[in-house]
C-alpha cells in the first residue's frame, strides 16, 4: 500500500440526517420506525445517533458488516431488525437495550462466537431470528432469556439442541429446518399459514438464493391448488351445446 494512502473502507450509500428523518414511519400502535431498508448502506451510518430515541429500527438488506458500540444509545429500541447483511458479530453493548423485545439477525454471517454474553441481559426478548447464519452450536448465553417465545435457528449448521434452550418456559416456537439433525415429525404438521408483522413487496434479484427458491417453490405450489380447485368446481353435462341448453334438459327430465 502506498504511503499517505488510507485503506478504503466499503463503498456505500451515504445516509444523511435529513434522509434518516424522512424515513421515520408510525406503526400500527404509534411507535417511531426508522426504516432504512434495502438502501445499500455499507456501515452503520453515525449521524443515526441524532434519531436515538426512535423505538424501531430496520436496517435490513443492506451490506452491513458490522453494529458499532454506541448501538447502547437507542435505549427506547424494543425491535430491531438486521436480516439479510453481512454482519460478523454483534457488540456486547447489545446487552443495555432492555427494551429490545424482537430481534433478527437472519442471514448473516454469524456464528455461536459473534453472540456476546451480554446477550443473555435482554429480559425482554420474545423473538430472536437467527436462522441462515453459520451456527454450529447454539450460543448458552441464550438460555437466559426467560421471556423467549419464538427461535429461527433454520438454515444452519446445528447437529443439536441444548435441553436448556428448547426447555426455556415461554418459548412456543422454535424452527430448526434444515440442519443436519433429523427434524421432529411434528414441524410437518404445523400450520402453513404464518402471521408476519411487516409483509415487503421486493424484486427478485434482491432476493437470496435460498429465499428466491422457497418463493418460487410456494408460488409453483398455490398455482397447482388453483389448478385443482377450478378443475373439481367444473361440472359438463354431455349433449349441451350453450349454459341455457341446462333449463331446457332439466325440463326434460321432470317431464
Amino acid at each position: 500500500m502506498a504511503k499517505g494512502k488510507k485503506k478504503a473502507g466499503p463503498k456505500g450509500k451515504k445516509i444523511t440526517l435529513k434522509m434518516a428523518k424522512s424515513s421515520i414511519k408510525m406503526t400500527v400502535d404509534g411507535k417511531r420506525r426508522l426504516d432504512l431498508s434495502n438502501m445499500g448502506i455499507a456501515t452503520f451510518p453515525k449521524c443515526l445517533l441524532k434519531l436515538a430515541d426512535v423505538e424501531e429500527l430496520d436496517l435490513s438488506r443492506n451490506t452491513l458488516t458490522k453494529i458499532p458500540e454506541y448501538i447502547e444509545k437507542f435505549q427506547n429500541l424494543r425491535w430491531l431488525d438486521l436480516h439479510s447483511n453481512h454482519i460478523e458479530k454483534i457488540p456486547d453493548t447489545i446487552g443495555q437495550l432492555q427494551n429490545l423485545y424482537y430481534l433478527n439477525l437472519c442471514n448473516n454471517k454469524l456464528t455461536a462466537n459473534s453472540i456476546p454474553i451480554e446477550i443473555s441481559q435482554l429480559k425482554n426478548m420474545r423473538h430472536l431470528n437467527l436462522g441462515m447464519n453459520e451456527f454450529e452450536c447454539i450460543p448458552t448465553t441464550i438460555a437466559a432469556l426467560k421471556e423467549l417465545q419464538e427461535l429461527g435457528l433454520f438454515d444452519n449448521k446445528l447437529t443439536t439442541l441444548p435441553e436448556n434452550v428448547v426447555k426455556l418456559p415461554k418459548l412456543k416456537k422454535v424452527n430448526t429446518k434444515r440442519n443436519p439433525f433429523p427434524q421432529p415429525a411434528e414441524e410437518e404438521e404445523l400450520d402453513p399459514i404464518k402471521r408476519v408483522e411487516s409483509l415487503y413487496l421486493v424484486h427478485e434479484d434482491k432476493l437470496c438464493v435460498p429465499c428466491s427458491t422457497k418463493c418460487k417453490d410456494e408460488r409453483e405450489k398455490l398455482n397447482k391448488m388453483k389448478t385443482c380447485t377450478s378443475s373439481q368446481k367444473k361440472v359438463h353435462f354431455t349433449g349441451l351445446i350453450t349454459p341455457n341448453s341446462i333449463a331446457q334438459e332439466t325440463q326434460a327430465v321432470w317431464r
